[in-house]
Parts: structure tokens; sequence; C-alpha cells
């Protein structure tokens, strides 16, 4: 057997073995230093070779032979960063004993929120009510925070988490009207957990003989916010809600962001999630 393509990705050799086995072309991929390498038999070479070809111009909307959808992944561990701030806060919040006046101030109200204090979407999500409910809403944003941001960067992904933990409070604010108050970084937690499986559908749905399995992430997220965002004491619409913001933003994500973004718009972005945070909380944003 010859060699037809070398260092592939493991999507893009999946993909064109698919194209190859439709064509009834006999091929085997092995793993080589740099990637995957796809080898035929010598007397199908030019058969695949067209194969392919013909596959990548007919669907060069979606792929291109260098890898259009970049498949890079960043080693971060900002999640543990973002954590240690919501203890730090949440440490502050205790020495001052001053709990219930933050939440009264600071949480999500409803009522407030509609009259203008939409502050308060974004300074909720740094408030918890209990030490257990900062570690559980800590482990999530460890887990799926960090996910996010191994995939779109440690700036981009924050604010993409960030907007969706507020857009989540102000869509909550709007279905309740009055009478609700919340707290809790939770809603950003599934707006991270969406991201993740819109943007796995978006990948997965655009490889052909793939597509029904595309649908498993999304699944797999609905199971996860049944199951982590619908116990007791807990505030399943503000979950529901960041969840579906997570869904468009991470499908928005997968379908235009096509390489991860520049060191420079990792900073920005960053930037602009921590001006946020940091003007919501002296209430000069949106008030």
């Amino acid at each position: 057997m010859v060699i037809i393509y070398k260092n592939l990705s493991a999507d893009q050799a999946d993909t064109y073995g698919l194209v190859l086995s439709s064509s009834n072309i006999s091929h085997r991929s092995s793993k080589g230093d740099q990637g995957w390498d796809l080898l035929v038999n010598d007397t199908e070479y030019e058969k695949a070779l067209s194969a392919i070809e013909q596959y990548l111009k007919e669907n060069q909307g979606f792929y291109l032979a260098k890898d259009t959808f970049s498949d890079k992944y960043h080693k971060t561990f900002t999640g543990l960063w973002v954590s240690a701030i919501l203890l730090a806060c949440h440490v502050a919040i205790a020495i001052g004993n001053n709990s219930g006046v933050f939440i009264r101030e600071y949480g999500s109200s409803a009522s407030h929120i509609l009259r203008g204090e939409l502050y308060r979407s974004v300074t909720s999500l740094m408030i918890h009510a209990s030490a257990s409910h900062l570690a559980g809403n800590i482990l999530g944003i460890t887990i799926f925070g960090t996910a996010v941001c191994s995939v779109t960067g440690w700036g981009v992904g924050w604010l993409m988490i960030l907007a969706t933990g507020i857009l989540g409070n102000l869509i909550n604010a709007v279905f309740y009207k009055a009478g609700h108050l919340s707290v809790g970084a939770s809603t950003a937690v599934f707006g991270a957990i969406g991201i993740l499986a819109a943007y796995q559908f978006v990948k997965k749905f655009r490889l052909p003989g793939r597509r029904m399995r595309a649908w498993l992430p999304l699944g797999g997220g609905i199971a996860l916010l049944a199951i982590l965002g619908s116990g007791e004491h807990t505030d399943l619409t503000a979950h529901l809600f960041g969840f579906i913001a997570g869904i468009i933003l991470g499908a928005l994500y997968g379908v235009f962001v096509k390489r991860s973004p520049a060191t420079a718009y990792q900073v920005c972005s960053l930037l602009i999630a921590l001006s946020i945070l940091i003007m919501s909380w002296f209430k000069v944003l949106l008030v």
C-alpha cells in the first residue's frame, strides 16, 4: 500500500476514510509522528485521489484540505483561576458578615432588573448563598469552563461564558417579572455546557456519516441540565436560559469561527469580560 495523505487530523482521516469506503476503495490509516497517514492499494491510488478531491470540491463550503475547521486545543488552567476569584469573593463577603446585604443589593432580582438595575445580572453570578452552593459551582466552572477555553481560548471562552450567565439572568427576570431573587454562577456553568454541546454538534454535523452522532452532544448537555440543574432549591429556569444562551453562542462560534482566535483577540475579550465585571460592581454599567 502507498500513502495518499500524510499528517491528517483524526477527523480528516475518518472523513477521507468514509469517502473511500463509499467508493469501495480499500484503505487503512496509521498513526504517524505528526498525525494520521492514509494508505491505499497501488492500483487504486489515482481512483482514491480523484474521489477525495471530488469530495473536497463538492464540500468546499464546509472543508478545505488544510483543515479549515481547526482542531487545535489549548492547554489552559483558567478554570482554577476563576474558581479562586469566586472563592475570594465568598470569603470576603463572609468575613464582613454581609451575605444578606450583598444578596439584596447585588442578587439577580427580577423586579429590580426590569426597573433598570441590569448590573445585577452580572454581580449575582459571583455571590453564593452557602459554602456548599459555592463548592458545586466551583467544580462546574473548573470542569466546563476549562473545557470551553480549551476550544475557544482563555479570553474568548470566558467572555462567552460570562455572556451566557448574563443573558440567562436577564431572560429569567423577564420570565418571572417580580418576586424572584437568585444568586450563583450556575447559570454561567450551564451556559458553558451549552457552548460545548453546540460546538461539538456543529463540528460533527459537518462530517458525512456522523450526522446522527452529532445529536449526542446535545443530548448529553440536556441530560446534564436535567441531572445537575433541577435539584431541590435550584433555579431551573435560570439554568435552562443559561444553557439555551450557551447553545446559541456555541453554535455561532462553531459555524463562523474557522480557526482559534489569535492572542490579540483573547486579550481583548478577557479585558472586556473583566471590565463588565468591575463596572457592574460599581453600578456604573447599564444603570
